[in-house]
């Protein structure tokens, strides 16, 4: 008889479980381009205060690649993707994966770039045959694409080389490659050390990251997902009144100069709310997706968004 009670009550003490409980809240943490929304979240423990009340612990993984952060997210690891590429989510939809768009993390055409050090290289046109080194599958290489197409040309007139944007970057440095594609910080040292713009994704693309929930977290705890947006939004607030310590903030998590950050700043539109030009953006990205067979099957792109 003993034997049995413990079980009994252990499965009696599981029943009386809110249904769907969870202890840990974890949501993506990416530092690049210049994610001065996350940080400041991070820093000032935002999250933390917000979820307090309900007993919850927030912790912030630092999966920055996309495709992880969606594996991630279908493996129930994480709940939120703070800061996902469009080509990422469009891809996991695509796979398979639950996942839902409730926000616009931003929106940077400016900052995303192909770089080249030869003065000779001046155009697109003068890539022609050229290596031109860059992440495959990305916003990135989605520029480079579009690059070419508006110069009557295609991936197939320079020589790709898949790499992130790091050994993209030293590649174009040393000489090993004609021209590389960067973004944020990386393209600031770039250009720092001597690197010019050929273009830059202006009329291009917009170079959108949303913000994206597990389906199924969403549809057990929307009061928290909606939560979520609120502390989202505080943050945005904390930044337009207090610039100077945001600044700071993100000049001491990324090793950036104050001065760099404030360079940087004004090329990121961090508005929230989703736009019917992000839709239609992110409709341009699957074509491109399709058009490169980086992508199996469409999907609805409408239905990805979650109002809130």
């Amino acid at each position: 008889m003993r034997k049995l009670l413990a079980p009994l009550l252990l499965v009696a003490f599981l029943a009386a479980l809110p249904a769907g409980a969870a202890e840990t809240i974890a949501l993506t943490y990416v530092k690049a381009p210049l994610n001065v929304p996350s940080i400041v979240e991070k820093k000032l423990e935002l999250f933390e205060k917000a979820f307090a009340a309900d007993g919850l612990t927030v912790t912030y993984p630092e999966i920055t690649a996309g495709p992880a952060q969606t594996q991630a997210m279908a493996a129930g690891s994480i709940q939120f993707a703070n800061c996902l590429g469009g080509t990422s989510a469009l891809l996991a939809a695509s796979a398979g994966v639950d996942l839902k768009i409730i926000a616009v993390y931003s929106r940077a055409p400016q900052v995303f770039v192909l770089l080249a050090g030869n003065e000779a290289v001046t155009s697109v046109a003068d890539l022609k045959g050229k290596t031109v080194a860059g992440p495959k599958g990305t916003v990135l290489h989605q520029l480079l694409a579009a690059a070419l197409k508006r110069e009557s040309m295609s991936i197939d007139d320079v020589r790709f080389l898949s790499m992130g944007l790091p050994e993209g970057v030293a590649a174009l440095l040393s000489g090993s490659v004609d021209a590389a594609l960067a973004a944020g910080p990386a393209a600031y040292k770039a250009q720092s050390a001597g690197a010019h713009v050929v273009v830059d994704g202006r009329g291009l693309v917009d170079a959108t990251t949303v913000i994206a929930v597990s389906g199924p977290f969403l549809k057990e705890h929307p009061d928290q997902v909606r939560r979520f947006l609120d502390v989202h939004r505080q943050a945005l607030g904390f930044m337009k009144e207090n610039e100077a310590e945001a600044f700071a903030l993100t000049a001491e998590e990324t090793g950036l100069t104050t001065e760099a950050v404030a360079a940087m700043f004004p090329l990121y539109d961090f508005d929230p709310e989703v736009r019917s030009s992000d839709v239609e953006e992110m409709k341009r990205t699957q074509e491109f997706l399709l058009e490169n067979s980086l992508m199996e099957r469409a999907v609805d792109v409408e239905s990805l968004f979650a109002a809130f």
